[in-house]
């Protein structure tokens, strides 16, 4: 929806194929960054978010094993002023879809892309149905996408999450995300994550790591006996869990983890998780992706050539998403694997390392987006 935005708004005719009959956004919430914020500033659509949004200021997270304070970033340590931005999905979704729509986005629902041929600009859908030919097709299928590479697996954890009404009182604080761990192999979290309506309650984001291998014993076991072993973790969060009735009201999220090379092929460009799928661990994926979506419109503007264009794009874009590959391959078997050794080592040397103030920075930098300065080859200013 952003690259259609964009897109449309430097004169382009774009048409958005969505495989449901019906638009519609799909998973929980998640944290907008200052990155993916500043996007939606140069699309005019940042003020609107924030007044659905929740502040987030910190990051805390609590490992059981020790009882040992083993994530804790603030956002002030790199500036005064800087926070994420908990949100719902939908929010987001429909603050998008109203402007795509605004903007003479064509939206197309019904339509599942199988193929793309890449010189003609094509598409086939699922029906046999042929599209185009289009100037540009940007592939925006996510860690799935058909065309794309695909990974062999998807990582060993995935999450459950769920919307419930934002707990108050303590431990709970309304500017935090707040985590608990069971070495690495559990871990709960509970995020503010703000409104779909100016006057809607607000609510939070429950989620639960849970191995990709076990969701189908989870899903015939009693709930009843997940919700004993989550109380037992983080005893505190039983209320939020009374409101979670059936094995249907948590979501569960796989992950991957890859980088689709080449980045862009003929007439074709891939954004988001179709270009570089990760587990959540640093919070980046929507902002990632808000990235990818002004980078390639900004891209275009410059030329009316499209592989030069393209070319542009994979190198506004390129650096900044090695580097946090990289950097969520390092860190996400910290917090969510089986190893014994890593929490471990998270618990009683990363931990203390973490509070010097030069670590506080780098931490904040990292969760922010700000590391490797995406902003400054966008002209946008965080």
């Amino acid at each position: 929806m952003a690259a259609a935005i964009a897109l449309a708004r430097d004169g382009a005719s774009v048409v958005v194929f969505d495989q449901f009959d019906a638009p519609r956004p799909v998973g929980a919430g998640l944290m907008l960054q200052e990155t993916g914020l500043a996007v939606l500033g140069a699309l005019g659509l940042r003020e609107t978010i924030e007044n659905l949004g929740a502040p987030i200021r910190r990051l805390l997270g609590v490992s059981i094993s020790s009882g040992r304070t083993v994530l804790d970033v603030r956002y002030a340590a790199l500036r005064d002023g800087l926070t994420g931005l908990g949100v719902q999905r939908t929010a987001l979704f429909n603050v998008l879809f109203d402007a795509a729509k605004a903007n003479g986005v064509d939206i197309t629902p019904n339509v599942r892309v199988t193929e793309a041929d890449s010189t003609e600009g094509t598409l086939t859908d699922d029906r046999g149905r042929r599209h185009g030919p289009f100037d540009l097709v940007v592939d925006a299928l996510g860690a799935r996408s058909v065309l794309s590479q695909q990974p062999k697996q998807d990582l060993a954890y995935g999450a459950l999450w769920t919307t419930v009404p934002a707990p108050t009182g303590a431990p709970f604080q309304q500017d935090a995300l707040q985590q608990r761990y069971l070495a690495a192999r559990q871990m709960a979290g509970v995020m503010p994550s703000g409104r779909t309506q100016p006057e809607a309650k607000a609510m939070a984001t429950y989620f639960w790591s849970l191995r990709t291998d076990a969701y189908d014993a989870f899903r015939t076991a009693p709930l009843a006996a997940w919700k004993q072993e989550a109380v037992a973790l983080w005893p505190e969060t039983a209320p939020v869990l009374d409101h979670i009735k059936t094995h249907d009201d948590l979501a569960f999220a796989r992950y991957r983890h890859r980088t689709h090379r080449p980045h862009t092929d003929g007439r074709i460009a891939h954004t988001g998780d179709s270009w570089h799928a990760t587990s959540p661990q640093l919070g980046q994926g929507a902002n990632m992706a808000l990235l990818d979506a002004y980078a390639l419109a900004l891209a275009m503007r410059e030329t009316s050539n499209v592989a030069t264009g393209l070319s542009r794009y994979a190198q506004l874009r390129s650096g900044h998403i090695h580097l946090f590959q990289t950097m969520s391959w390092l860190f996400t078997p910290i917090y969510q694997s089986d190893s014994t050794l890593l929490p471990a080592v998270r618990d009683w040397a990363i931990a203390p390392i973490s509070r010097l103030p030069l670590v506080r920075k780098l931490q904040a930098a990292m969760v922010s987006g700000a590391l490797g300065a995406p902003l400054a080859p966008l002209g946008l200013n965080g």
